[in-house]
């Protein structure tokens, strides 16, 4: 049931990230792991298929407190996190970093469990959007804001720009992009991608700078 479900544990002890990921795993949920918040804030960034986040405090290179933070400036992944520290100041630091729960060590796995599917529940109408670089595309309304302003755009430029967005950071090539909003049965010129990529950042304003230029390649939506 589980299965399409992906979950980051970060933390510096492998012992307990072996602990946590072998009790989500025996309820079905996908498991990748971190040493430290740099690599969570990259493996974040990289995959857009990850559905929750749990963050230890106390972590070496980056600790979970500024991960969370930059993972706040990019995205609305659910975050729980976690620390050995049961005080107060840490907990307020927690949520204030844009964490969604905060739960002390040791944690007991059935309330723990608990958090975790209500977060997972919580975050599914919200997941139904895409957002990326102050863009908000609502593939059921058909919308898309830019910094919380409705822009129109063409249902072409719609699919493209949902296409870009569905697979941030990466590089597209114009037949990948032709072949997925135009369908595959399509065999126009490939300029038709250059043309509307064009349409699209103006439309964008000052967000159309996220559309990049791929030298030799196609485009990507950085974010």
């Amino acid at each position: 049931m589980n299965n399409n479900v992906k979950i980051l544990i970060a933390d510096d002890e492998e012992r307990w990230r072996r602990l946590v990921g072998d009790f989500l795993r025996n309820e079905g949920y996908q498991i990748i792991e971190a040493a430290n918040g740099q690599e969570a804030v990259d493996l974040i960034r990289s995959d857009s298929d990850i559905s929750l986040a749990i963050l230890d405090i106390m972590m070496p290179v980056m600790d979970g407190i500024r991960a969370c933070q930059i993972i706040r400036e990019f995205s609305q992944l659910p975050i729980i996190m976690l620390t050995a520290k049961n005080d107060e100041d840490s907990e307020v630091m927690g949520f204030v970093c844009g964490a969604d729960e905060y739960i002390a060590k040791p944690i007991k796995f059935p309330v723990f469990m608990a958090r975790v599917r209500a977060l997972l529940k919580r975050s599914v109408s919200v997941r139904s959007t895409v957002e990326v670089a102050g863009i908000c595309i609502d593939p059921d309304a058909h919308t898309v804001t830019v910094d919380g302003k409705e822009i129109a755009l063409t249902p072409r430029e719609f699919e493209l720009l949902l296409y870009v967005a569905q697979n941030k950071n990466i590089a597209l090539s114009r037949q990948q992009i032709l072949s997925a909003v135009w369908n595959f049965d399509y065999y126009g010129d490939a300029r038709t991608v250059d043309t509307h990529v064009k349409n699209l950042r103006m439309k964008l304003g000052e967000h159309g700078s996220a559309l990049k230029t791929v030298r030799g390649r196609g485009y990507k939506l950085e974010g």
